[in-house]
């Protein structure tokens, strides 16, 4: 089995999930009393928005590269990041890892196309709903992407930091999110939501949402067990 390394910390109520269902994950897939290697490293994810925030990408990248090289110094033989957000600096991270790299946005890109999708609505931090870093792989393989109204986004980019970073779920919160993707349901004909932050699956999923979701950190966790089964 290969030795995955993950930045986690982005924030801690999606790493945790990303622990259990990897280690199980695999152990499923094996059909055996057996759990794999991995290293995690925890950043902070108030860090990583901030300088989202200030658009100082040199400064996230080396911040996370930071966290990267002591993954690959714990014999890491390939590397993820635990959230969608600083995936805005993916490309420059592969490009300065020794090891490969598993995007989010790839995986998520690739379940999309798998499931006939073509036209879904996004929802997560700002940076990725505002941002083209998550949109280009899909409009690239002719998936219309929709993103809510800036009130709206504004809403849900702040309920995230403020709510579910922190592990927080309310009702109140819940029904806003609905009406916000019964919105893009009804106005742009969106068939499914994409999960496009890993918070986002505290609140949400096919039992409450007005369309089907895609999850992304489930999509990604069993593209990494897939991973590290090879």
């Amino acid at each position: 089995m290969k030795k995955l390394g993950l930045v986690g910390g982005m924030g801690p109520e999606s790493t945790i999930p990303y622990y259990h269902d990897l280690v199980y994950g695999v152990q499923e897939k094996l059909g055996d009393k057996v759990f794999p290697l991995l290293t995690i490293e925890s950043v902070d994810v108030f860090q990583v928005l901030k300088l989202c925030g200030e658009k100082n990408y040199d400064k996230l990248t080396d911040y996370l590269m930071t966290a990267i090289n002591n993954l690959i110094g714990s014999g890491a033989d390939f590397i993820a990041l635990s959230a969608n957000t600083p995936h805005i600096v993916f490309d420059r991270l592969q490009a300065k890892s020794a090891v490969p790299m598993i995007s989010i946005v790839e995986a998520a890109c690739i379940e999309t196309m798998r499931r006939g999708y073509q036209k879904i609505g996004l929802l997560g931090t700002e940076f990725t709903m505002k941002e083209d870093f998550f949109k280009a792989p899909f409009i690239k393989n002719g998936i219309e992407v929709i993103v809510p109204s800036s009130t709206e986004m504004d809403f849900v980019s702040e309920k995230i930091s403020s709510e579910l970073e922190l592990g927080i779920v309310k009702e109140d919160t819940l029904s806003t999110f609905q009406m916000i993707i019964q919105h893009m349901k009804q106005e742009n004909e969106i068939e499914a939501v994409v999960l496009g932050c890993t918070e986002l699956p505290l609140l949400l999923n096919d039992k409450v949402s007005p369309v089907p979701c895609l999850d992304t950190m489930k999509i990604h966790i069993d593209t990494l067990v897939n991973e590290i089964l090879k």
